[in-house]
């Protein structure tokens, strides 16, 4: 019975959460990554480290494309303005 109260409650703030700018949308990630506890936290990061060589190494092998600073900076700023 708690789990699908619990759901339900999540689905909602799910729901909720859809309708915010982009820019809310981050803030909100980032304070829901900021409450969670120290070890679940640890796990969190170490994922980051794993997709950031996984990453790194796509660039290296030429899988990917990279393109200049300032124009991924320009496309970040046109979706949070959105």
């Amino acid at each position: 019975m708690g789990n699908e109260t619990t759901m339900k409650t999540v689905e909602q703030l799910a729901d909720d959460a859809s309708t915010l700018t982009t820019a809310d949308k981050v803030i909100l990630a980032d304070r829901l990554i900021e409450s969670i506890g120290e070890s679940e936290n640890e796990v969190l990061h170490g994922n980051w480290a794993t997709e950031a060589i996984r990453r790194r190494n796509e660039v290296r092998n030429g899988d990917v494309k990279t393109i200049p600073k300032d124009e991924a900076l320009a496309q970040v700023r046109r979706v949070i303005s959105q």
